[in-house]
């Protein structure tokens, strides 16, 4: 995701989703558990985490080697001054134990995949000040009706800087020390719970493992707190080039916390790939949503047409009131 939506956005984020109208969404808007990301931000003043591990297993038939292990990723995700821009620290930790299938000689490998601190911003949003696109309380159909505005997606951009450690086995050869990544994102939110979500970014700018990617996630909510997505990752690089496929699913246990499960394969042998782990995403939410017209928040904003619709009803008694005495009722 997004998500839930992308991403993963769960149920009225980016993987269990409802459109979205603003970056804060009620439940956790969480980009696991594929790889990419969502168009939104988690909105400002939230903090939110999301980390799972996973196996690794790989194998290079024409080079005869193994690779089995185990690695986590993670994110921290914040929102941070206005309500388009989260910055984060992402990264993948891996260990494993890379074996000579002729020789059964063994090598422990350990280190950083990547570890990336950036930041992103909502340069499009669709869905903002749409009043037209409110739900419909009345209408299940209406709802869920295609319209042709949907096609235009929501569209962000990220930046951010990636650091690599001298001698690291899982980069080319040289790679080390500071290097740039770029991001555009763009996320489509479809009646009846579809989200699909795109990435296209460079990674390593400026270092000789520089690669291109692109991300595709397409994710459907299913009830009120299941999603399942599919995933296609492509990377070009002349260190390493691939096309994974991601398949899984997330549960929203509360409006808070989500946990998701996933597995990623390729079709080729040099190396096949294939992972399969678990995880989570939790937020600490600070936020005090803002009317955007005059500034005051959104609770206040409720209690002024709650007086304002007390008044009208006292209005209406007074004249009720008033119409009774003109037909000649008792003082």
């Amino acid at each position: 995701m997004k998500s839930i939506q992308t991403y993963f956005w769960l149920l009225a984020t980016c993987f269990l989703s409802t459109t979205a109208f603003a970056q804060y969404t009620e439940v956790i808007n969480s980009n696991r558990p594929g790889a990419s990301k969502g168009a939104f931000s988690v909105g400002t003043n939230v903090i939110q985490l999301e980390a799972g591990p996973y196996i690794v297993k790989e194998k290079h038939t024409p080079l005869q080697y193994e690779v089995s292990g185990f690695a986590a990723d993670f994110a921290i995700r914040y929102g941070l001054l206005w309500e388009e821009l989260e910055i984060s620290l992402d990264g993948i930790y891996q260990n494993d134990t890379q074996t000579n299938t002729v020789t059964n000689a063994e090598g422990k490998r350990s280190n950083f995949r990547n570890l990336t601190l950036g930041a992103k911003y909502l340069v499009y949003d669709p869905y903002k000040n749409a009043e037209e696109e409110q739900p419909n309380l009345y209408s299940y159909h209406a709802n869920r009706k295609f319209k042709w505005k949907h096609l235009i997606p929501a569209v962000s951009a990220y930046v951010g800087a990636n650091y690599d450690t001298k001698n690291n086995p899982y980069t080319a050869v040289g790679v080390e020390g500071f290097s740039f990544k770029a991001l555009i994102a763009t996320q489509h939110n479809f009646n009846g719970g579809w989200v699909f979500v795109t990435n296209f970014l460079m990674d390593r700018i400026g270092s000789d493992d520089s690669h291109f990617q692109y991300i595709i996630t397409l994710t459907k909510s299913i009830a009120q707190r299941w999603a399942v997505f599919g995933e296609a990752h492509g990377i070009s690089g002349d260190f390493y080039a691939d096309n994974l496929f991601r398949l899984g699913g997330g549960y929203l246990w509360s409006k808070n916390f989500q946990i998701d499960a996933s597995v990623t394969f390729n079709t080729k042998d040099t190396p096949s790939v294939f992972q399969a782990g678990i995880g989570a995403s939790y937020r600490f939410d600070f936020h005090k949503d803002k009317d955007v017209n005059d500034g005051t928040s959104a609770k206040e904003e409720g209690k002024r047409k709650a007086r304002k619709n007390g008044s009208k009803k006292k209005r209406k008694k007074k004249q009720k009131v008033e119409d009774f005495n003109d037909d000649g009722g008792l003082n």
